[in-house]
C-alpha cells in the first residue's frame, strides 16, 4: 500500500513539474516575441503582449529587454507604449546599456526625453564608464547635447579611458559645425577646459593638434 501511494505522489509530482516547465516554456516564449515586435516597431503585437500580462520588463538571453529594443530601432511608439506600462528605463542588458543610456549615445531625442520624465538615471553609467552625455558629444548629436545639458549631468564625469565629454567631443568629432557647437554647449555649462587626459594633454592642446581652430579659440578663452 505504501509502495503504491508513493508512486501516486511521484506520478503526482511528475505531472506537476511537467507542467511548470510547460507554462514556464510558454512564459519565456511570449517574452521573447514581446521583445521581437519591439525591435520591429509593432507597437499593436506589444499592446497585445501587455495586455496578456507578459511582463514589461522581460529579458532575451543578452538582458536586453523589449524597451531597449525599441531604443535600438528608434522606435518611438512602441518605446512610449512601454514606458507607460512601467518599463524600467535604466534596465542594462549584457554590455551595460539601458534604454535611457542608448537613447543619449544614438541621438533618439524623442525617447531620451520620455525616459527623463520617467526616472533616467543621470549619474548611470555604458560599459566605457560614461554618462549619457560623453557618447552624444561623441557622436555629434547636438540636441541630445542641448537636453541633457538642461538636467543635473555631471558635465566633468570622468569616463573609463579618461576623458570627460568635452575631451571626448575634441578627441573623437570631426572639428565640424556640430562640434563647435558641442563644444561651446559644454564650456557654457561650465565643463572645465583644463582636465586634462591620462597623458595629461588638455582639451586645448588635442584641439591645436588636430587643426580645429575654431573649437581652439572657444577653450583657449574659457581657460
Amino acid at each position: 500500500m505504501e509502495t503504491r501511494r508513493s508512486l501516486i505522489v511521484l506520478s503526482a509530482a511528475s505531472t506537476l513539474v511537467a507542467t511548470l516547465s510547460a507554462a514556464h516554456s510558454r512564459d519565456e516564449a511570449s517574452a521573447l516575441a514581446m521583445i521581437h515586435a519591439a525591435s520591429a516597431g509593432d507597437a499593436d503585437a506589444v499592446a497585445r503582449f501587455l495586455g496578456i500580462n507578459v511582463p514589461v520588463d522581460a529579458r532575451d538571453r543578452t538582458g536586453r529587454t523589449a524597451l531597449l529594443a525599441a531604443v535600438q530601432g528608434n522606435h518611438v511608439e512602441v518605446a512610449r507604449i512601454l514606458i507607460q506600462a512601467g518599463a524600467d528605463v535604466n534596465a542594462k542588458d549584457s554590455i551595460s546599456d539601458s534604454p535611457f543610456l542608448l537613447a543619449g549615445a544614438s541621438g533618439r531625442l524623442e525617447i531620451l526625453e520620455m525616459t527623463l520624465a520617467h526616472g533616467a538615471d543621470l549619474a548611470s553609467t555604458n560599459r566605457y564608464g560614461g554618462t549619457a552625455l560623453i557618447p552624444a558629444c561623441h557622436y555629434g548629436h547636438v540636441e541630445v547635447v542641448y537636453r541633457l545639458l538642461k538636467t543635473r549631468i555631471n558635465v566633468d564625469h570622468v569616463n573609463r579611458l579618461g576623458w570627460t565629454a568635452l575631451l571626448e567631443a575634441v578627441i573623437l568629432g570631426d572639428g565640424g559645425p556640430a562640434y563647435v557647437e558641442i563644444v561651446d554647449a559644454l564650456l557654457h555649462a561650465g565643463a572645465n577646459p583644463r582636465l586634462a587626459d591620462r597623458e595629461g594633454v588638455t582639451p586645448l592642446e588635442h584641439a591645436r593638434r588636430r587643426g580645429f581652430r575654431l573649437i581652439a579659440e572657444l577653450i583657449q578663452k574659457k581657460s
